[in-house]
């Protein structure tokens, strides 16, 4: 991929500077919902996929690097059904990663997910800590309801997906397409 900055006009590079900044608060937005609601919107996701389609043209993915990007992001959807299946992932952890891999493309998509699942490491360890530390804490004690803290809970692993990306992001191709 050329570097956007030397091959666009200005108002180019930063409406790709801002998708890749909308990327970015989409992700935490989705982070944000599933510590506190368990739960990641559809319109979230939605909202990733329809803005990658002004964010290909603005990055200058061309034809080929936009065709590996959707056929990354349908390999990734495909695979995160198989887990959501048997109720590994949920599913608005599914459809993040897709729309995640669809804007990061082949092969930085590789690098995407690997950092998702090493933030879902930490991340599970640090609530396997924390709901043992909590329950001993008396302020803690009556208000672990509802929250990730609570036993049985489910782990909010759309934090984990956002670190993956906003790691991920400074050391892609789209990254750097644009010079910075």
């Amino acid at each position: 991929m050329k570097a956007v900055s030397d091959a666009l006009p200005g108002a180019t590079l930063m409406t790709a500077q801002i998708l890749l900044l909308a990327l970015a608060g989409l992700m935490l937005a989705a982070a944000w919902t599933d510590a506190t609601r368990f739960l990641i919107p559809n319109w979230i996701s939605g909202a990733l996929i329809v803005l990658w389609i002004p964010a290909a043209f603005a990055l200058g993915y061309g034809w080929t690097g936009a065709g590996l990007a959707l056929l990354t992001g349908f390999a990734v959807l495909a695979a995160g059904l198989a887990l959501w299946a048997p109720g590994w992932l949920g599913g608005g952890d599914v459809k993040l990663l897709a729309a995640g891999a669809l804007w990061f493309g082949w092969p930085d998509a590789v690098a995407f997910l690997v950092w998702s699942m090493l933030a879902g490491g930490v991340l599970a360890v640090a609530l396997v800590l924390a709901r043992r530390i909590a329950p001993t804490i008396p302020q803690m004690a009556g208000r672990l309801t509802g929250t990730a803290l609570a036993p049985g809970a489910p782990a909010p692993y759309g934090i984990a997906i956002a670190a993956g990306a906003l790691i991920a992001l400074p050391r892609s191709q789209i990254f750097m397409a644009l010079g910075l």
